[in-house]
């Protein structure tokens, strides 16, 4: 990758140290408010890990190890605010989190001690993580970068609701899912899509089990083998289509779902 883009190992601690510091600015008494912050907190970090472990499948550099991290380390900085203003995650009830997230870094000038290519080149990704598709005009670096972000964020989402919608009621939270109803309805609209082969749009989900199978259909928009062998050795399909309806609709489904996953690895 271009020699340009360049990160020093103090950039990225006093980065991390800033982030730290950032959120906790954020805690507060309501159980509600913090236990939404603190999910969004270690989802980051999360996330952080798995883009690393992804980009060193990859052979990526040390730097541009280094960069990928950063990028993950600031994906959601604008959750925090954004729950804090809006009580939701729900971009269409609130702001784009991710355009938010790259305004409080340029209001805040967190990445000004960097260069400025390689400061473009994070927000660039940061803006675009969260978008249904990434910009065809963009650099081939720009969007190689975008790519492994989204990949990275996709994965542990994965990991969090497989495990999630095991969870007792008591312990389940209506802004992780989106303030969506949990009624056993699946749109039609969503079904379409993934009969089609393609990703669901978030405009169309109407209840936690459409949300479910939009999280499924992510795989065709998972970007490297070394992700997409993650998604399958650690079974996140299955575990979330175990808590779907019983019906041959969904086993078909889920069925073309594993062969696309099994042809890609």
């Amino acid at each position: 990758m271009h020699k340009q883009y360049y990160l020093k190992k103090s950039d990225l601690h006093d980065l991390r140290e800033w982030f730290s510091q950032y959120v906790k600015s954020f805690y507060c008494s309501d159980t509600i408010i913090q236990k939404a912050l603190v999910l969004k907190q270690e989802h980051t970090l999360k996330v952080c890990k798995e883009i690393l472990n992804i980009g060193r499948k990859l052979d990526l550099s040390q730097n541009n190890l280094m960069i990928a991290e950063v990028m993950a380390l600031f994906h959601d900085i604008g959750r925090f605010e954004q729950f804090i203003h809006y009580r939701t995650f729900v971009d269409k009830k609130s702001e784009n989190h991710g355009e938010l997230g790259v305004k409080i870094l340029q209001q805040q000038k967190v990445l000004a001690a960097l260069e400025e290519d390689t400061r473009e080149l994070i927000l660039k990704a940061i803006l675009y993580h969260n978008r249904l598709l990434i910009p065809e005009d963009e650099s081939p670096i720009c969007i190689y970068f975008s790519r492994l972000l989204r990949d990275a964020d996709k994965l542990d989402i994965f990991d969090l609701f497989s495990t999630y919608y095991y969870l007792d009621s008591s312990e389940k939270s209506s802004a992780v899912e989106l303030d969506l109803p949990d009624v056993p309805e699946i749109s039609e609209k969503v079904l379409h899509s993934l009969r089609q082969g393609s990703m669901v749009g978030i405009q169309h989900l109407r209840s936690v089990n459409d949300f479910k199978l939009l999280q499924m259909g992510w795989i065709y928009d998972i970007n490297y083998p070394p992700t997409l062998r993650m998604i399958y050795e650690r079974g996140y399909l299955q575990k979330i289509k175990d808590t779907l309806p019983s019906t041959e609709e969904i086993d078909s489904i889920y069925s073309s779902l594993m062969s696309y996953l099994q042809e890609k690895i």
